[in-house]
């Protein structure tokens, strides 16, 4: 990482930026070009392990992509606050930001589906909605894409 000063290690500031950014961008690879899908996501992250979950529709572009080729790049950012200055160069903007690759899968297990669902609306609610975790039927008509986050770097600029 170039700016070394702006890197973020620690676990607790990394749950934080997680917790902070709504969207993830996810990049897929389509006969060698990249697609990128913004999506809502909800997370696991423990012991310096990420797994990201997304949910949509059972078939489509994306999960075709994703069959042929289940890697992936991942981004997301967030904390955007523009710095002014006195002149064009002291102009400045922070942001926190993590970046990553890995590898994507289908999850077709209704449980770990409905656990998946749980998990992205306590994300972007707030809440825990546990009839989630149990409605089965639920996990029949939606599809959800786990990554499994290989590596990922994260960094944040403050005033």
């Amino acid at each position: 990482m170039r700016r070394a000063d702006r890197e973020v290690k620690d676990c607790k500031e990394i749950h934080q930026i997680l917790e902070s950014c709504k969207v993830c961008r996810l990049g897929i690879m389509d006969e060698g070009k990249v697609y990128i899908v913004p999506m809502n996501y909800g997370y696991e992250y423990e012991e310096g392990k990420l797994v990201l979950y997304f949910h949509g529709a059972r078939e489509g572009k994306k999960l075709r992509l994703l069959g042929e080729n289940p890697s992936v790049g991942i981004e997301m950012d967030g904390e955007h606050e523009l710095v002014a200055g006195s002149t064009a160069c002291q102009y400045s903007y922070c942001y926190a930001s993590i970046i990553g690759d890995g590898k994507a899968e289908i999850i077709t297990d209704l449980e770990e589906k409905s656990k998946a669902l749980a998990l992205i609306m306590k994300h972007q609610t707030g809440e825990w909605f546990a009839e989630l975790e149990t409605n089965l039927k639920l996990g029949q008509t939606v599809g959800i894409i786990r990554v499994e986050v290989d590596e990922f770097s994260c960094k944040r600029h403050y005033k």
